[in-house]
């Protein structure tokens, strides 16, 4: 079992930068796919990014592409989200998650552990 909690979020400029981190506990983070996920307000929670075991494998939503990255510090137990060139459209509250098992997924039924979220608000 994995517990999860997210931080860095704030407010923050169209066009600036964030960086979310997701600090894990428990043990063998290093065996968990993570994933980052996002809400905005009265949409449905949507996939964002996804990073493999080893970090050598990075999924990312088309909304995302080129402007967000996704890493792992597996010493750390920490999976980070930078965020550059942000949009409004990226105001959203921003989750991590964790799936056991090795494929990396985008579905956010395949995810079992979550933290709590960090609100990210993008101003024009």
């Amino acid at each position: 079992q994995v517990q999860l909690v997210e931080s860095g979020g704030g407010v923050v400029q169209a066009g600036g930068s964030l960086r979310l981190s997701c600090a894990a506990s428990g043990t063998y983070f290093s065996r968990y796919v993570m994933g980052w996920f996002r809400q905005a307000p009265d949409k449905e929670r949507e996939f964002i990014a996804v990073i493999s075991w080893s970090g050598d494998d990075t999924r990312y939503a088309d909304s995302v592409k080129g402007r967000f990255t996704i890493s792992r510090d597996n010493a750390k137990n920490t999976v980070y989200l930078q965020m550059r060139g942000l949009k409004p459209e990226d105001t959203a509250v921003y989750y991590c998650a964790a799936r056991n098992g090795a494929a990396v997924r985008t579905v956010l039924q395949e995810y079992l552990y979550w933290g709590q979220g960090t609100h990210v608000t993008v101003s024009s």
